[in-house]
């Protein structure tokens, strides 16, 4: 039995003296294979050649041993692309700004147009404060973007002045004095007196966007055209209405009996700010105070010169709120 046993031991070391023989065998030729294949003088390190980092601003070689390779390597050194004139046909050069001109459009993508619609009111100044009371206005404009900053409006206002308690008073002495009869010779009452005003005008108003951010703006605006001044005194009258059943009411309502009208030439200048609704949209909400200012002349249209204050030049202070696109 001992002699079995030292048998086995015998076999075990053997085996394995073979196997690492085997492998020493192996791995000397693998070796001598790489070093056939490099250059003399050069030993292949492979763990360093994974290693290596790859540089991107040189092209990959595109080398093949076929001739078809050898033809699209040829084609890929002698190709650009940073030049337009490799680019197969229709050859076409790209700005670096893109163009979005078209009819409604400028080339840096502003608007050709614009419009604009607003109200506020106006606060006469000077000798007109005497005069007219605090108003009402309505805007309408449109006009032409020859860019970014700077355009035309051809512009619209309506302001509706009231007339001061002093201006009624000193109107309801004249008439009185004038000493007017019915058609009965009744004297006629001037009890209830009361009186408006309105100035419409139309206007070519240049505007200059001094600055523009991504929601506020600022311009300034200046102009001027044709003024029409209009007033007009009241006086109570009754009357009756019956509806559609039949039906008869008497009513009471200020009826004009007198009117005064005068056209003039003014002009008109002030600023402005913008609040862009959202970053990609050309809708703006704006508010705008300026000074205008109406040469009114005496006026062959005043029969009598029973309202001369009507011919008096007409400066006022008008506040605009709107939206504009």
């Amino acid at each position: 039995m001992y002699l079995t046993i030292k048998k086995n031991r015998l076999s075990r070391v053997i085996s394995r003296a073979a196997a690492i023989t085997f492998l020493s065998a192996a791995t000397s030729l693998c070796v001598s294979a790489q070093t056939n294949s490099a250059p003399a003088g050069t030993a292949v390190d492979l763990k360093k050649s994974l290693m290596a980092p790859i540089d991107l601003t040189k092209p990959a070689d595109l080398s093949y041993s076929s001739s078809v390779g050898v033809e699209e390597t040829a084609s890929a050194e002698n190709f650009n692309v940073g030049t337009s004139e490799d680019q197969p046909p229709p050859r076409r050069r790209y700005g670096r700004r893109t163009n979005y001109s078209d009819r409604w459009h400028h080339a840096d993508g502003s608007n050709k147009y614009t419009f604009a619609a607003g109200g506020g009111f106006g606060l006469p100044t000077g000798s007109s404060g005497k005069e007219l009371d605090l108003n009402w206005k309505v805007q309408v404009a449109g006009g032409y973007n020859f860019n970014k900053k700077f355009a035309v409006l051809l512009q619209y206002d309506y302001d509706r002045f009231g007339l001061t308690g002093g201006n009624l008073d000193r109107q309801f002495v004249r008439y009185n004095s004038l000493g007017l009869v019915d058609d009965t010779g009744t004297p006629v009452s001037f009890a209830g007196l009361d009186g408006n005003a309105h100035m419409w005008s139309i206007t070519l108003n240049p505007m200059y966007t001094y600055y523009q951010g991504d929601k506020m703006g600022a311009y300034v605006i200046g102009g001027g055209g044709f003024y029409r001044k209009l007033t007009n005194f009241t006086l109570p009258s009754t009357g009756v209405y019956c509806d559609f059943f039949g039906f008869c009411y008497q009513f009471t309502q200020n009826q004009t009996f007198d009117h005064y009208s005068n056209n003039a030439g003014g002009v008109s200048g002030g600023v402005g700010f913008t609040y862009r609704l959202s970053r990609f949209a050309s809708q703006k909400l704006y508010a705008e105070a300026r000074y205008a200012w109406v040469d009114n002349q005496p006026s062959t249209n005043s029969v009598a010169s029973y309202y001369p204050e009507n011919n008096k030049r007409t400066g006022y202070f008008p506040v605009t709120v709107g939206i504009r696109w």
